[in-house]
């Protein structure tokens, strides 16, 4: 098993982003965009980090569980920022810890996520290598 650090900081990026945009909202209205649960950011991540890796599904699980748990980690430190600023420091603190329980559960969608990601890669790179009808 090895990591591989493109495939890590790709899957770090996709997480970050989806996790960022799923949690904006617009100050001062009701109006929110689509939250995406963390299971599926987790495994957009993962896909992302594992359809880099080329060396199997085990390396695109192990990569992908990597990047979407340091993904979530700087999503949650973000959050938890914006909560102390702006709800106040009981309610920042309580995001943190299930912020705390969330990070230690977005690993497993991530190396799923991961896994079926470098299958996918292998499957489309025995496509390309097929001859034309």
């Amino acid at each position: 098993m090895k990591f591989n650090t493109r495939a890590i900081a790709y899957g770090f990026i996709a997480t970050v982003v989806v996790g960022i945009l799923s949690g904006f909202a617009l100050p001062f209205t009701n109006v929110t965009l689509p939250t995406v649960g963390y299971v599926l950011t987790g495994i957009i991540g993962g896909l992302v980090a594992g359809y880099i890796v080329t060396t199997g599904p085990a390396d695109g699980a192990l990569n992908g569980l990597v990047g979407t748990t340091l993904g979530g980690i700087i999503v949650a430190i973000g959050l938890v920022i914006m909560n102390v600023l702006f709800a106040g420091v009981f309610f920042g603190l309580t995001v943190f810890a299930a912020a705390v329980v969330i990070i230690a559960l977005a690993g497993i969608p991530g190396a799923i996520g991961g896994a079926l990601g470098s299958m996918l890669h292998d499957r489309s790179a025995a496509r390309r290598t097929r001859p034309a009808a």
